[in-house]
This record gives C-alpha cells, sequence and structure tokens, in this order.
C-alpha cells in the first residue's frame, strides 16, 4: 500500500484485495505513529474516517466506483469540511467547526474518497516554512531539522512521509511548489479560476488557488479531473468545458520548445540546485526537447509587488475575524472597541499582524497611489511578460525554489529573507498561470525540484511533460530514509 500510486490503489481495491477501510486504517496507523515527530496534522478524526471508507466500501460492491473511490486524502486546513475543526492554522479559529463544505472537499466527497484529516499549515497561508502555524511548526521528514516549505508544509510533509497517499494544498505565492520542491514530490497549481475557491478560508483573493499535491504528475491529474469545474458559489470561478487532464499523458514531447529564462539563473540560485536543474533540462534534451533562451525581465519586481497586493487583500479579507460573530473572542474587555483590539491582538500571530499591517498601510489615503496602484501596475508588465516568451516556447522551466530546504529557525527574524524563498514562483501568481513542482534530484540528501510554468489552461501539457520526464526518471519514487 505504502507506495502504490492512486491509480495503483484503485485498481487494487477494484479487485478487492483490500478495502477501503482497510486501506484507510493503515495510513491512519502511520498518522499515529509519526505525526508526533512531523506534526503534518492537526485534526484527525478516526472514526469519521472509517465511516467515510465503510460508505465508499458500499460504492464499490454496488458498481458505483470512480477512480478515486475509496481512497483516503488528506485536506490542508484551509478547507471548510462539514463537521470538521477548520483551523486555518491560527488561534483565531482554533474551536471553529465548519458548518458546510467548500467545493473541493465536496468535490472529493461526491466521488467517495475519504477525509483523511486537516493538514498543518502556516497561519492563513502566510509563510514559506510552516513555521507561523499556531499549532506548532511542522518538519521535513528527509530531515526533522529542516522545514517542509510553506504555506502548505503538513500537506507536503504527509505526502513526503506517505502518511497520505495524497493531499490537497493551496498555493498564493509558491505555496504548493516551495513545498513540493523541498519535501520531493509532484504538487501543482491550476489556472487561477480553474478550481473553485468557494470554502477555501481567503488570504489573497486574487492570487489564492487550490491544487493537488501528490507523488506524481499522474496522481496530480488524476484529482485535478475531480477538483476543475464551474462553481456558481464562485465569482472567479472560470466557466468552460471541463478537461480530462489524464488523456493525454504518454504524447510524445519530441519538438517541445522550453522556455528557460536567465533570470532564474542569476543571483541567488544556490550553485548546486542549479546543477540539479541543468541536469533535468538536459534529460528534456535526450527526450527530444528543444531548449530556447528567454527573458522574463521583470521577474525581479514580483516579490516586492506581490509583497503590497498580497497584504493588501489580507487586510481586507481578515477584517471579518473581529470577536463578534465567530472565532476566538477574548476573555476580558470593557467596551466594543477593546474587545476588537484585544481579540485581534491575541488572536493573529506576529507574521499575520505584520501582513495586516503593511496591507492596511499601502490602502490608506495618500500611499494607495504610490504602492498599491504602482504594484498592479508591475503585476501587468509582468504578465505580458509571459505574453511575449509563449510566443517562442511551450513551456517555461527552472527552478521550484532557491535553496533545499533550510533549518527550521534560520529565517524566522529575517522576513526579507523568507520572502525570497519565492522568488521563482511568486511571477506565476500575479499572472494567473499554472505551475508546478516535480522532483530532480538531491543536493546534500534533501530534494530539489523543477518548476514547470505553462499557458493559460495548459495543465494538460505541463502535466504530460511531467509525466513523461518522470517515466523515465525516478526522483518521484524516493521516499525519506526512517519513515517505515
Amino acid at each position: 500500500m505504502l507506495n502504490l500510486s492512486l491509480k495503483e490503489l484503485s485498481q487494487a481495491l477494484g479487485e478487492k484485495k483490500f478495502t477501503s477501510v482497510e486501506l484507510t486504517q493503515f495510513f491512519l496507523n502511520r498518522i499515529k505513529k509519526h505525526n508526533p515527530s512531523l506534526n503534518a496534522f492537526i485534526t484527525v478524526d478516526e472514526g469519521r474516517s472509517l465511516a467515510m471508507a465503510e460508505k465508499s466500501d458500499q460504492l464499490i460492491q454496488a458498481g458505483k466506483k470512480s477512480i478515486l473511490t475509496g481512497i483516503p486524502i488528506a485536506q490542508k486546513d484551509i478547507f471548510c469540511a462539514d463537521e470538521w475543526r477548520t483551523t486555518c492554522g491560527s488561534k483565531m479559529l482554533e474551536n471553529f467547526i465548519s458548518p458546510y463544505n467548500a467545493t473541493v472537499i465536496q468535490k472529493f466527497n461526491d466521488v467517495g474518497a475519504v477525509n483523511l484529516g486537516k493538514t498543518n499549515m502556516d497561519e492563513f497561508a502566510m509563510g514559506s516554512s510552516n513555521e507561523t502555524s499556531y499549532f506548532g511548526p511542522v518538519k521535513n521528514p528527509w530531515n526533522l531539522d529542516c522545514v517542509p516549505g510553506g504555506s502548505s508544509g503538513g500537506s507536503a510533509s504527509a505526502v513526503a512521509a506517505r502518511l497520505t497517499p495524497a493531499a490537497t494544498g493551496t498555493d498564493t505565492g509558491g505555496s504548493i511548489r516551495q513545498p513540493a520542491s523541498l519535501c520531493g514530490f509532484t504538487g501543482l497549481k491550476p489556472t487561477y479560476g480553474l478550481v473553485s475557491r468557494y470554502g477555501m478560508i481567503a488570504f489573497a483573493s486574487s492570487l489564492d488557488q487550490a491544487g493537488p499535491m501528490a507523488i506524481s504528475a499522474e496522481d496530480c491529474g488524476l484529482m485535478l479531473d475531480v477538483m476543475t469545474g464551474h462553481d456558481a458559489k464562485d465569482s472567479t470561478s472560470i466557466s468552460r468545458k471541463k478537461e480530462n487532464y489524464t488523456d493525454s499523458l504518454d504524447e510524445d514531447i519530441k519538438g517541445l520548445r522550453i522556455g528557460v529564462p536567465k533570470e532564474f539563473f542569476e543571483d541567488g540560485l544556490n550553485a548546486d540546485v542549479q546543477k540539479v536543474i541543468e541536469e533535468a533540462l538536459k534529460q528534456y534534451e535526450k527526450l527530444g526537447a528543444k531548449i530556447v533562451n528567454i527573458s522574463l525581465p521583470n521577474n525581479h519586481l514580483s516579490i516586492p509587488a506581490y509583497y503590497v497586493i498580497a497584504p493588501a487583500e489580507a487586510s481586507s479579507n481578515l477584517s471579518r475575524y473581529d470577536g463578534v460573530r465567530y472565532g476566538y473572542r477574548t476573555k476580558e474587555y470593557d467596551d466594543l472597541t477593546e474587545m476588537y483590539f484585544k481579540t485581534r491582538q491575541e488572536g493573529f500571530g506576529g507574521e499575520v499582524k505584520r501582513r495586516i499591517l503593511i496591507g492596511t498601510y499601502v490602502l490608506s489615503a495618500g500611499y494607495f497611489d504610490a504602492y498599491y496602484l504602482k504594484a498592479q501596475k508591475i503585476r501587468r508588465l509582468i504578465s505580458d511578460d509571459f505574453k511575449v516568451a509563449y510566443e517562442k516556447c511551450d513551456v517555461i522551466m527552472g527552478p521550484s525554489a532557491p535553496s533545499i530546504a533550510f533549518k527550521s529557525g534560520e529565517k524566522q527574524e529575517d522576513p526579507l529573507a523568507m520572502y525570497m524563498q519565492d522568488i521563482f514562483t511568486i511571477s506565476t501568481n500575479l499572472a494567473g498561470l499554472p505551475a508546478m513542482s516535480i522532483p530532480a534530484g538531491f543536493v546534500d540528501g534533501l530534494p530539489v525540484g523543477l518548476q514547470l510554468i505553462g499557458n493559460y489552461f495548459e495543465e494538460a501539457n505541463i502535466l504530460n511533460a511531467a509525466h513523461i520526464y518522470q517515466k523515465n526518471t525516478d526522483w518521484h519514487l524516493q521516499s525519506p530514509k526512517g519513515i517505515d
């Protein structure tokens, strides 16, 4: 069970080699054993998960099985799940029980997938190391002294340690791809609007996007088949014909034009990581692809633009957490104003408060034009750079992260150094493009991820390119030692 793909698990369930209850119990036992050291899960409800598995077994027995029926999947704790605690990694929502399902959760429920539990994350998805969670930091299973990346660090650690066959994540500035790189598995951020954001607790509404996290590109494709589709409940959900993302896997990539931005290989990229990425590109050349040198001249502006736009949207989205309607409320206060102040002071962590303050500042009178408006103009320039690049290439490739996983606590006192971890991922969020990270090798025993960026709605293209690479390499099949 441990190293089987989603397709293999599905086949085994169909052939009655084991039941969904047995499969779910297997992973629940692994969570019980390894979560104390990894802290990958915030909430596990064994009884509820097994009850879902029993229903899935009934569907299989009745011949109503789809590919993910009976498969246990971990859910990032940013998705509301009916009658499940949904915390978003924050004290503010520590005891919040959701009264409804997010669309992503509902879609998995509809096909009979099993909710294995809610995974740890940076508080309100703000972080690149999963050290800002109110429920404690998550550990990287490749080295417990290192971070797993963030904000989807719990999902990342759980997938890498094989505590779950797959997991959901969200990506606002790299929060699926950077942890996928640091933990050595496959993670995909779809085109903005392709996956519904309804019931996904908002950080930055114009940037947030849910996506799959799994061992392989094929597994991510199977999950994406379930996750996509227009949702009338989400005003940003795009209405377009639903695709099957696994239909086009195994297509020949001979002649595929791979754009390599020179800006991705300048100062800031670890030299050993660069060597791994260059070797991966050589592998693509052996498979018949062509390397094309391109430029993304405004990429260096992505971080300053992002850290104006994202906090601005966060300050607005997080204003609803005031201690009145739901969530944490301070115990002692004399009047309504003091209740607001103390609730938000006590309920939010340091990084969240920092970003709320930045966001409020850049939206304030006298500073809106100087910061927010200018950042939006830069966002357009970044988007235009990609449009020009795709006239010369079919897919863009480069590193997912500038380094391997760093030591826990190493960058906590230096927010700017932490923010630079997303230098290669943020631009695609600003442009709304699909992108993914796949394992490409190791440096000092820690994984390195190759990033594939596609044009709008070309998830099938990058999934196929990733799949062909994974058919000819085994980096994605490696798992951490000591996690048996």
